[in-house]
């Protein structure tokens, strides 16, 4: 039995792994409004624009359309001015969406904290950006807010046992895992990229400070014999350019059809970011391919040591180096790494989705067939 359902989301303007999930959200209720602030059709998946997409007012203004960290500091008000009525709310979150005001029922799925607000460095990076500029002297206040919108949802959930922890030590708030789907069908159409052949290792990942590409592409200048390519955009985009050495390709953004080509050219998917969940190695394991990863939050997940990849300890090019050596001296059964990416098959996802909020909705007394 399920009631009128309404999704809420931080805001689209780029293509990630939170975006795949509101996607994979839309489709379990695909006759659900997506309320967000900022909606850059551009920037995001074009899968959006057969959604109703419901942007708040701030979205009048371009700037914040095409650079979002620079609404951080309005967004919590944004979010507070939206009520919704009767509806059972889901809100995809990493720290503004859950303030959404409901008279009916609010689902929280948190992405990770606000990490803006509770690990800035790790967010903004060392010194001082427009962004955090912005956001320093209101930390306090967001806080607070924050931590009040986190109070008020009915249910939380989260993507990883490490989110699960965190929510429990930020909001102390005993949240239900449920893993998010891996976010590119293996089986759909494919196209080659260019002037790449295969047999490379992959990196996808936005190019912001947490995700350590740079000690990635030092890595590579270690590994001469190996090559990389980069998939992904993001404020770093220029130093790693700069840093890259012959061995290294960046190619910005991709579609599905040539992200496809990419997991399937592959030798193996690497990543050093300190992520909450991360959908890369289950992406990655949906094509077969193992992967390399750092030891560390929604990675210890998602990765079977010895069967779909291998672990390193820390985000150094060192450390990184010999774990793309040894994953690319390895044997690796790509059935057997198949199978791990079906147990988070989207069909998972939607079934319990769906289960979650038809106890939310039968609470509201107003369930229908």
């Amino acid at each position: 039995m399920l009631g009128d359902v309404a999704l809420v989301h931080d805001y689209l303007t780029q293509r990630g792994g939170a975006e795949r999930v509101v996607l994979a959200m839309s489709r379990a209720f695909p006759s659900a409004s997506i309320y967000t602030a900022l909606y850059e059709p551009s920037g995001t998946y074009a899968e959006f624009a057969g959604r109703d997409v419901r942007p708040l007012p701030i979205n009048r203004v371009g700037i914040l359309r095409r650079s979002h960290r620079l609404a951080l500091p309005v967004l919590a008000p944004a979010f507070s001015r939206l009520r919704l009525d009767g509806a059972v709310a889901v809100c995809s979150s990493s720290g503004w969406a859950h303030g959404v005001r409901t008279t009916g029922r609010k689902i929280v799925y948190c992405h990770s904290p606000a990490k803006w607000l509770y690990v800035p460095d790790r967010y903004f990076g060392e010194g001082m950006s427009p962004a955090r500029a912005l956001v320093s002297p209101l930390r306090p206040a967001l806080t607070r807010w924050d931590r009040a919108a986190a109070a008020s949802a009915d249910r939380y959930l989260v993507n990883s046992t490490m989110v699960k922890t965190w929510v429990q030590d930020v909001y102390g708030i005993e949240a239900e895992v449920l893993a998010p789907p891996h976010g590119v069908d293996a089986d759909g159409p494919s196209r080659p990229v260019e002037n790449l052949e295969a047999g490379f290792l992959l990196c996808v990942s936005r190019l912001m400070t947490y995700k350590n590409v740079l000690p990635l592409v030092d890595a590579f200048a270690e590994l001469p014999g190996q090559r990389l390519v980069i998939v992904g955009s993001g404020p770093l985009e220029a130093e790693i350019r700069e840093r890259a050495g012959s061995n290294v390709t960046l190619l910005g953004r991709v579609d599905d059809e040539q992200l496809r080509w990419l997991y399937q050219a592959s030798s193996a998917v690497v990543a050093a970011a300190h992520e909450d969940f991360g959908l890369t190695p289950i992406e990655a394991a949906a094509f077969g391919r193992p992967v390399a990863v750092l030891r560390w939050g929604g990675f210890l997940d998602t990765v079977l040591e010895g069967v779909t990849g291998v672990y390193f300890d820390a985000p150094t090019a060192r450390d990184i180096a010999d774990a793309v050596r040894t994953v690319s001296r390895e044997t690796w059964d790509e059935e057997a790494i198949r199978a791990h990416a079906e147990s988070y098959s989207e069909e998972r996802f939607v079934a319990e989705l769906h289960r979650i909020v038809a106890e939310e909705s039968a609470q509201l007394g107003a369930g229908r067939p």
